[in-house]
Order: structure tokens, then sequence, then C-alpha cells
């Protein structure tokens, strides 16, 4: 059966004053359902607050705009109060409580993306939230909350009954939240605007892979990613994952051309992106990019914890290990042609600057 891999942009889930959720849908996006993977996006407003909630998926968290503050709660360790900017990578594993505010004037936006192979909806993350209209505790009957609770039915009522909304709420600016504390961030955030460059190519583009090195936790979550800068109409080398691992993509900024190729060497995918868009790329699929003159970036999540890709051009690529005769064999091509082929960029990485 054919998939369509067509790019698509998120809608509006819920929101209100405080900010809003929004969510690819793997009826649109049935590459999500394919490949068992999830994605959303939260916005919150100045003073929105995102209530407490876990989620039946292993995510990454990627903050796209806005400085804020989350509070992140593992199974049975206390609450890392952690500041957010612009560029935090977050691992979230499975069983954590999470809660978001944004204090500041600008937007706060965080995407998430993750695995939903043990989710109720394939394709889809479902959030449990503990407060609130649709709050886990709205659905025990009052006896069970006071006694689990140890506090008397009025109190209850009180506690289940009083927040009416619906996953995001905007607080009065007065409220004091709590203060993020500096070492909460270690091994919980890695900042991919800031972190040293695993690929740096002038003209080219730059590459920050996550993995396991740098932030541990990717290893509960089962996701590698990385956030890729394309230079003006720079090129990304053709490339797959060889370790059988999904790549989904998110648009973060500009706009360029995308080509995927598949089996038996048919062209799946010929497409403009611009950002906000979403595609994912299939197991073993081939992917090259070419962005626009104001440039392109995007941030990527594969589906291993510490991906391993193959370039087809470039130093890295698999050309430059066969052999001459190999290459003149397989091409069908006379010597002259092999060496020039190999002469022309067997010396550049993975990002190719724009002809002069």
């Amino acid at each position: 059966m054919e998939v369509d891999l067509s790019p698509k942009l998120c809608k509006k889930v819920y929101g209100g004053d405080g900010g809003s959720y929004y969510a690819w849908s793997p009826a649109e996006l049935a590459m999500l359902k394919e490949g068992n993977i999830g994605a959303a996006k939260l916005a919150l407003e100045k003073n929105g607050f995102a209530l407490p909630r876990y989620s039946d998926s292993a995510k990454v968290a990627y903050v796209l705009q806005g400085n804020g503050v989350a509070g992140i709660v593992l199974p049975e360790k206390e609450e890392k109060v952690v500041a957010l900017k612009k560029g935090d990578a977050i691992a979230l594993p499975f069983g954590v409580v999470t809660w978001w505010y944004n204090k500041e004037d600008t937007e706060l936006v965080v995407l998430f993306m993750g695995d939903t192979s043990t989710a109720h909806k394939t394709g889809e993350f479902t959030d449990f939230f503990l407060t609130g209209s649709n709050g886990i505790f709205t659905g025990f009957s009052s006896e069970f909350v006071s006694r689990a609770w140890n506090v008397d039915d009025k109190t209850v009522k009180t506690l289940v009954g009083n927040q009416s909304a619906k996953g995001i709420v905007k607080l009065d600016g007065s409220f004091k939240m709590p203060e993020p504390k500096k070492e909460h961030r270690e091994g919980f955030v890695y900042n991919c605007e800031e972190a040293p460059l695993d690929v740096d190519i002038k003209d080219g583009g730059k590459v920050v892979v996550l993995n396991t090195k740098n932030l541990p936790l990717v290893a509960e979550v089962g996701l590698g990613a990385d956030l890729v800068r394309l230079d003006g109409n720079a090129m990304c080398s053709p490339g797959f994952s060889c370790d059988s691992a999904l790549q989904v993509t998110y648009i973060v900024s500009g706009s360029g051309r995308v080509q995927v190729v598949g089996v038996d060497g048919r062209r799946v995918l010929e497409t403009t992106v611009k950002a906000g868009h979403l595609f994912i790329v299939p197991r073993f699929f081939v992917v090259s990019k070419i962005c626009d003159p104001d440039g392109m970036s995007w941030f990527s999540i594969i589906t291993t914890p510490n991906p391993i890709f193959t370039h087809l051009a470039g130093r890295t690529s698999v050309w430059k290990a066969l052999s001459p005769q190999v290459l003149e064999a397989s091409f069908k091509v006379s010597p002259d042609v092999e060496q020039l082929f190999r002469s022309k960029r067997m010396n550049e990485e993975i990002f190719f600057p724009p002809p002069k």
C-alpha cells in the first residue's frame, strides 16, 4: 500500500486565553500511524499554564520559540523546575509528569515528537491530566478521593471541581510560580543552538546531534535527534538511516525543496517545505534537501537513541569506500569517468555549498 509522504501542518486540538495545543493527525499524515510516531505542539501566551499531565508515549520536546519554565517529575523523584529557552531539547521518558508555564510577553512554543508504539492510539499522543475539567480525579467518586487524599467531602469538591478549564489556563499576572533552578537543567535539558557543533561546513551547514553522550536520558526515551541549519542555497547530501530507523522532520525556519526516493529507484516525494511543516521519511528511503536563498533549519527525531546514517555523496559516502573497479562495473563507465566522479565530491562533507 502506498502512503502519502506529503508534509503537513498541525491543527488546533484545544485551547483558550492561556494558549493552545496542536497536533498532527494520522488521518492526514498517514506515516504517523505507519511508523508509530506522534507529533504535537504547545503554544503558551503570557501567563499561560499547561496543567500537570503525563502521557502514554515517551517523547523529545524542543523549544521552538520564547522562554519559559517547565516542571518535570520522574516516577518517585522530586520535582525539577527548569528554565526553558529557544533551542532547548528535553527528553521525556514514560511516566514523567510535566507542567509548562510562560511568564514572558513572547509566546512560548514547544514541539513534541515521540514513539507511540505503546500508546492508546497509534500515531497520537494521549495526555492524562491530574487536574482540570478532564482531570483523572473527576472520574472517581468522592468516597474514593476522600479516602485516597485523607480529606473530607467538602475539600474533595473544592480540589476536584474548582479548576474548570481543560489542559491550559491563564494565571493572574501576580501569581508566583516556582522559580527554576540552574542545577535542575543538568541531565534533563540540552540546548542545541549553544552546543558544540558536530558538523560545521562553511557556506554549507551546521549540525548538532542529540544522543546518549550529551543527554543520557534519551536512552530511556529510545530516540535520537538533531538540529540542522542549512545555509542559503546549500544542499544536504542524499542519505538514509542504516539502522532501520524512521526520521521525523519538523521545519523550524526557512524553506526549500525535498526529494525522497524509495524502492526500485522511484521518487516518492518531491515537494517544497516551509516553517511548520512535518514530514516522515520511511526506513531505508533516501532523502535530500536543497534550501532556498534564506536558508533552512529543521529539527528531527530518529527512532533510535544513537542513529547512524549512510550518505550517498561527500567524503563519508559509500562511494569513497568502494573500489574503482566496482564503480566502473556498476555504473558501466570507463576509468576516466570513474576518476572524474570520484574527484568531485569525495573530499566534501554532507553539506554542499551552492555552485559558484
